[in-house]
Parts: structure tokens; C-alpha cells; sequence
């Protein structure tokens, strides 16, 4: 060996890929699919009556025997999933996504049973004994939400983070689509089991994310706020719940509105800011698609409020304080950092440095909380002019920049910090629940040497 191949890092032992822990998973797995399966439909066949839910539209989709195929392909595919697990970790979670998938399809299926109303052509060959064998095992009930969809998801998820070349890439993504119409073409489900069945995967790819805790734990201390918060969206999503039944013909966007703001309420009640699963501005993509109805909301919220004063201020030469940017506006502006301070937002995608602390829209984040955002601002006056922003820019990150104020000594107290920032941007709205917040920082700051 020469002196220079001793000079380079020895190379990381290749980590051998957990399949042991997938089988063991696909072996409880598969016995709970059929039996479960097989009971749901059952169970709706012994029922005196179940309805059928369809748009007078679908009698025009053409019924294409070959499509059993990349029909039938998601039960191989479903195995091979596990090999795209490159940690236990990882095969875990997608056990879990799976596992929690089906249970949750079957309670539906249990709970409000929904039959296939046309029926299907009579098919010959090779395409007609699969289908005939499909029949021997699926009657047709158990349509919405499509369990077929909700593992697609999950499946598609596994199969799209491998890393190849594009043209597999394509592949990946093109018979994933095929599969997904494939319900359609094989008269095995109604349409608008596909939307139902997409946001069910899409819900436990959220429930148990790649970075991050699972929602289900709780983050943050619950107070009187957050609970009337909470509240405020469950009873949105009830609403938005009850017009998707009663309104067939907006059921699938009525009930997307519902799901977004159930987990709205369930953030604000339990997971608190983690469960919007923000990570350096970006979101997963579960949540990206699940909260986008909210989202919407929230954009166009921040921009009718901010719509008489949709420029940052500056409070200092170089810290200015306003509403969350898009990248556009960023691009144009003389900022080269962004703080941003909003959890239920997406921040801006661009070459500006970054620092992002994810809080819940109206309330008030705590002293610990505060002082990290503070210290984050001085932190990014290094790159130059920094924007900090939420929503609105009214009130978490008009605190954050009163407590930068304090906490650098530009300001003497948090009554001055206020004054001043009252003046540079008229708009700041601080509560009483944020100004009890900012004066537990100044008792901090009054107790130890200001730093940052």
C-alpha cells in the first residue's frame, strides 16, 4: 500500500440491508390483509342493502381487460417494497404506514359498506382467469376509501426514493399511474374511491413521517388557547364534513377540507407545531398534500391582511420585520437571510441563508423559544440584511425581533424594544399572552449578561 492510500479515509462498511426484519413483517402482515379483508366483505354481503356512491360520468369509462394487469402487479410489489427499506427504521415506518392503512380501510369498510353498481364484462383468455380469481376472493364491496390506492401511495413513496437513473425513474412513476387507473378501467372501483383511498395513505405517511416523531405524540404545553383553537378547526372540519355528504358532487374536495382541518385541530390539541412536520422551511409530502386546503386558507388570510402593507419594515439597518415572502418577492428584495417563524406556511425556496423556528399561529411562544429565534437573527446578520417574518409579521416574529432588541442591547428594556418596533411597523399586534411571554424573557435577560 502506498503512503497516500494511507492517507485516504478508509471506506464505510456497506450496511446490509434489514430484509430479514421485512419478512418477518410481511409475514404478519399478509395472513391480517386476507383475513381482514375477507371479512369486511363478507360482512357487507350479509347486509340487506348497501349503496352505491358514483357519478352518472363513470358509465363512460371504458373497461379494459388488459389493466388487470398492473392491477394485479401491487401484490408483488408490496413485498418488494420492504427491499427499498435501507434501515430497521425505516422498515418499521412502512410497516406501520401499512399496517395502520388496512386497519383503518376496514373500519370503513365495516362501518359504512359501498358497492361496485355496474357489472362487469364477460373476459376470456388469460386476462379472464385473473379476473376470475380476483373474483373468487373480492366481492364487490369494500370500495371507499380504495385500499388499493392507499398502498399504491405508500408503495409509490418506497419505490420513488430509490436512486437511479431517470429513465427507471420514469418507469417507477409511470406504472404507479397505470396501476392507479387501473381501478377505474377494471370496473373495480368508483372514482371517488380514489381520492379517499389517495388521502388515507397520504394520512398515515403523515402519521408515521421519515424525519421526525410520529403526531401522535404529544409536543408542548396545552393551555385554554390552543384547546379554543383546536376546537375552532374540529368544528370547521365537522362542517366541512357534513356538506361533503350532503353535497355529493363536492364530496372529494369538501372532504379534503374536512381531513386538513382535523389535523389543523389535532396539532393545535396535541402534536402542536411538530405536526405540521416543517423541516428547514420545507414540508413531507404527506402533510404538503393533506394541509393544502388550510394552507390556501392561510396564504390568502396573510395577504387580505396585509394587503394595505405588504412591505417588511426595517427596525434596524439591517433586521427588518414583515409578512413570509414568496420566492419572487424574496428574489427582488436586498434580504440575504430569512427568519421564519411560521409553522403552517412553506417558506420560500432560494439561495438566502436560512433559520426557521416553527410556531403555532396564535400563540404565544415561550421565553426558550424567543431567545433561540433572537439568537438565530444575530446569527444570520452575517450574510447580511435579514427579513424576519410569519404570516402576518404582526406578532411571533414582531417578538422575536423585541427580544433580539433586548437581548443584543440595542434596547435597554422590553418596553423600549415595543415602542421602537411600534413606530418602524404600526401593524405589530402584541396580546397579553405575548407581552406576559416577552416580559419572562426580560426577567431572564435581567438575571444573566445579555449575549448572544
Amino acid at each position: 500500500m502506498s503512503q497516500a492510500d494511507r492517507l485516504l479515509p478508509a471506506a464505510a462498511p456497506a450496511t446490509p440491508l434489514p430484509w430479514k426484519r421485512g419478512v418477518a413483517w410481511l409475514l404478519l402482515l399478509g395472513p391480517l390483509f386476507f383475513l381482514s379483508y375477507g371479512f369486511a366483505n363478507h360482512a357487507a354481503a350479509a347486509r340487506a342493502s348497501v349503496p352505491s356512491f358514483f357519478y352518472g360520468w363513470e358509465r363512460h369509462i371504458p373497461f379494459l381487460p388488459w389493466t388487470i394487469l398492473p392491477y394485479w402487479s401491487i401484490d408483488l410489489l408490496y413485498g418488494f417494497s420492504f427491499l427499498c427499506c435501507r434501515t430497521p427504521r425505516e422498515t418499521d415506518r412502512h410497516a406501520l404506514r401499512l399496517l395502520t392503512t388496512q386497519l383503518i380501510a376496514v373500519a370503513c369498510f365495516l362501518a359504512f359498506p359501498l358497492r361496485f353498481a355496474f357489472v362487469r364484462p364477460a373476459t376470456d383468455g388469460l386476462f379472464g382467469a385473473l379476473f376470475a380469481s380476483l373474483a373468487a376472493f373480492d366481492l364487490p364491496f369494500n370500495q371507499a376509501p380504495s385500499l388499493h390506492i392507499a398502498l399504491l401511495v405508500l408503495i409509490w413513496v418506497q419505490f420513488a426514493r430509490l436512486r437511479t437513473h431517470w429513465f427507471w425513474q420514469l418507469v417507477i412513476h409511470g406504472w404507479a399511474l397505470l396501476i392507479g387507473l387501473s381501478v377505474l378501467t377494471t370496473w373495480q372501483h368508483h372514482f371517488i374511491d380514489i381520492p379517499t383511498g389517495a388521502m388515507l395513505g397520504l394520512f398515515c405517511l403523515w402519521l408515521w413521517p421519515d424525519e421526525g416523531g410520529t403526531p401522535l405524540r404529544r409536543s408542548g404545553q396545552r393551555s385554554a388557547r390552543r384547546m379554543r383553537l383546536a376546537l375552532a378547526y374540529a368544528l370547521g372540519a365537522l362542517l366541512a364534513l357534513a356538506l361533503a355528504i350532503s353535497v355529493r358532487a363536492l364530496a372529494a374536495p369538501l372532504g379534503w377540507l374536512a381531513l386538513s382541518l382535523a389535523i389543523v385541530a389535532w396539532n393545535y390539541a396535541h402534536a402542536g407545531a411538530a405536526g405540521f412536520q416543517k423541516h428547514d422551511g420545507r414540508r413531507l409530502l404527506a402533510v404538503t398534500w393533506l394541509l393544502a386546503p388550510h394552507v390556501l386558507g392561510a396564504w390568502l388570510n396573510a395577504r387580505l391582511w396585509t394587503r394595505r402593507r405588504p412591505q417588511p419594515d426595517p427596525i434596524t439597518g439591517d433586521v427588518w420585520l414583515g409578512r413570509l415572502p414568496s420566492a419572487a418577492e424574496l428574489r427582488a428584495s436586498p434580504f440575504a437571510a430569512l427568519c421564519d417563524l411560521c409553522a403552517e406556511l412553506p417558506a420560500p425556496r432560494g439561495p438566502w441563508a436560512y433559520a426557521g423556528h416553527a410556531w403555532l399561529d396564535l400563540v404565544a411562544p415561550d421565553a426558550d423559544q424567543l431567545l433561540a429565534a433572537a439568537r438565530s437573527i444575530e446569527s444570520l446578520r452575517s450574510h447580511g440584511p435579514v427579513l424576519v417574518a410569519c404570516a402576518l409579521g404582526y406578532s411571533r416574529s414582531a417578538a422575536a425581533v423585541a427580544t433580539w432588541l433586548c437581548l443584543s442591547g440595542r434596547c435597554p428594556d422590553m418596553d423600549s424594544a415595543l415602542a421602537l418596533l411600534a413606530e418602524r411597523r404600526p401593524t405589530v399586534v402584541i396580546n397579553a399572552a405575548l407581552r406576559e411571554r416577552l416580559r419572562e424573557v426580560e426577567q431572564q435577560l435581567l438575571k444573566g449578561e445579555r449575549h448572544v
